[in-house]
C-alpha cells in the first residue's frame, strides 16, 4: 500500500470537510456573530463532542484498532465479526447510559461546563434547552468513529474521511433554509447536529455491509477480548482526556469572561483545526493500522521506518502552517468570519486566541504521530 497516496486521498477529503467547515463558520457566523446564543450553542456542542474526541476517536479507537488488526492478521473472518459484534454491544451499552445522562441532568451538565452562565440567566436557558438536543450526537457519532475504525483497518480510508462534509452540510441547510421556523433561532443548530449525526452513521453503513460487518451489536460482559478492549482504553482515556479537559477548562474560564469570550475560543479552534486535521489526524489514521500490523507480525525495521516518515512528513507540513497561522491570523479570520454579526472587536479577540493556540501547534501534531506508535504496540500507558 502506498502510504503517501493513501495520504493525498485522506488529506483530500479531509481538506474538503474543513473548507465546507468554514462555509458552515462563516455562516454561522453572520447569523449567529460571536452573542449569548452563539456562546450558548457552544458550550452545549462542545461537551459530546469532546467525549467523541476521548471515546469514539481518542482512547477507544486507539485499543480497538491494534487488536481488530491481530483478529484481521492472525483469526478467521466469523471470528473477526463475532470480536466486532461483542465490542459494538459494549460500546452502544456505555453510550446510551452516557447519552441518558446527558440529556436528562442538562442543567446539572451545563452548570458543570460552563458554571459562569449561571450568572447570566439568558445563555444559561439556552445552554439547557439545546443539550438534549445535541447530546444524542455522542451515541450517533461515536457509533459513526467506530465503523470508520473499521473501514480504516480494511484500508477503505476515504469513505470515513468524508463524512465530517455530512455533518457540514446539515449546518449549512439549517442555518440558511429553516432557522426561521425555531424560536430562539440557534436552536436550529441543536437540530442540524442531530442530523449531521444520522447522515454520518448511515453514509458508511453500506460499505460496512460490504465487507460483512453489519450485523447487530451482542451484549457479553464477560467476553475476554471485550476486556481487554476496556483494559487497554482506561489509561488511554487518561492521554486522550488531557487536550480536552483543558477545553472545558478553558470554557468554563470564558464562560465569566464578556459575553462572546466562548465564541472567540470557538472560531480561533476551528482554524487551528484545518492543520491538525489536514496533517495531523490524517497521519494518525493512517499509520495506526499500518503500524498495527507490523507490530502483530513483529517487523521492527518496518515500524521504525514508517515512524520515521510520519515525524519528517508531520514537521515538514506543520511548522510553515503553526507560523503562517500567527503572521496572517487576522486577515484570514476578517475574510473567514467578519460579516453582518462579527464585529471588528470579535475579530482581534479571535485572532489573539488563534495566535496562542497556534505556538503549541508542532507539539500537538507530534503527539499524534508518538501515539499511534505507542498504540500499535499495545503500550497504552506512556502516552
Amino acid at each position: 500500500m502506498n502510504l503517501l497516496a493513501v495520504l493525498a486521498r485522506l488529506s483530500s477529503m479531509t481538506m474538503l470537510s474543513r473548507v465546507m467547515g468554514f462555509v458552515r463558520d462563516a455562516i454561522v457566523a453572520r447569523y449567529f456573530g460571536a452573542g449569548a446564543a452563539m456562546d450558548a450553542f457552544v458550550v452545549a456542542f462542545r461537551l459530546p463532542n469532546l467525549l467523541r474526541r476521548i471515546f469514539a476517536e481518542g482512547a477507544f479507537s486507539q485499543a480497538f484498532v491494534p487488536m481488530l488488526a491481530d483478529y484481521k492478521q492472525n483469526k478467521s473472518d466469523e471470528e473477526t465479526r463475532l470480536f466486532v459484534q461483542h465490542v459494538a454491544g459494549m460500546l452502544t451499552f456505555a453510550l446510551l447510559i452516557i447519552t441518558a445522562v446527558g440529556v436528562f441532568a442538562a442543567p446539572l451538565v451545563i452548570w458543570a461546563t460552563a458554571s459562569g452562565f449561571a450568572q447570566d440567566g439568558t445563555r444559561f436557558e439556552i445552554a439547557v434547552k439545546l443539550l438534549p438536543i445535541i447530546f444524542p450526537y455522542i451515541l450517533l457519532i461515536s457509533l459513526s468513529s467506530f465503523v470508520g475504525s473499521i473501514l480504516n483497518t480494511y484500508n477503505k480510508f476515504s469513505i470515513p474521511a468524508f463524512t465530517p462534509v455530512l455533518l457540514n452540510v446539515s449546518f449549512i441547510v439549517f442555518a440558511l433554509f429553516l432557522t426561521p421556523f425555531f424560536q430562539p433561532p440557534i436552536m436550529a443548530m441543536g437540530w442540524a447536529v442531530l442530523v449531521g449525526g444520522l447522515l454520518q452513521l448511515g453514509f458508511q453503513l453500506p460499505w460496512l455491509y460490504k465487507l460483512g460487518f453489519f450485523r447487530l451489536p451482542k451484549l457479553r460482559f464477560g467476553d475476554a477480548a471485550v476486556s481487554r478492549v476496556m483494559k487497554q482504553m482506561l489509561p488511554s482515556i487518561i492521554g486522550s482526556s488531557v487536550a480536552q479537559i483543558s477545553l472545558v477548562i478553558n470554557t468554563t474560564f470564558a464562560s465569566y469572561l464578556a459575553v462572546g469570550s466562548v465564541s472567540w475560543l470557538y472560531y480561533s479552534d476551528r482554524l487551528i483545526e484545518l492543520p491538525s486535521g489536514v496533517v495531523g489526524a490524517a497521519l494518525g489514521t493512517i499509520l495506526l493500522p499500518s503500524l498495527s500490523k507490523h507490530a502483530a507480525t513483529n517487523n521492527a525495521a518496518e515500524f521504525s521506518a514508517l515512524v520515521d516518515w510520519g515525524l519528517r512528513l508531520c514537521l515538514l507540513l506543520i511548522l510553515p502552517a503553526a507560523v503562517g497561522l500567527m503572521v496572517v491570523g487576522f486577515p484570514l479570520v476578517a475574510t473567514l468570519f467578519m460579516y453582518r454579526e462579527v464585529s471588528l472587536h470579535d475579530a482581534w479577540m479571535i485572532q489573539n486566541a488563534l495566535a496562542a493556540a497556534a505556538l503549541g501547534l508542532p507539539a500537538m501534531m507530534l503527539v499524534k504521530i508518538f501515539a499511534p506508535a505507542f498504540y500499535a504496540r499495545k503500550n497504552v500507558k506512556t502516552p
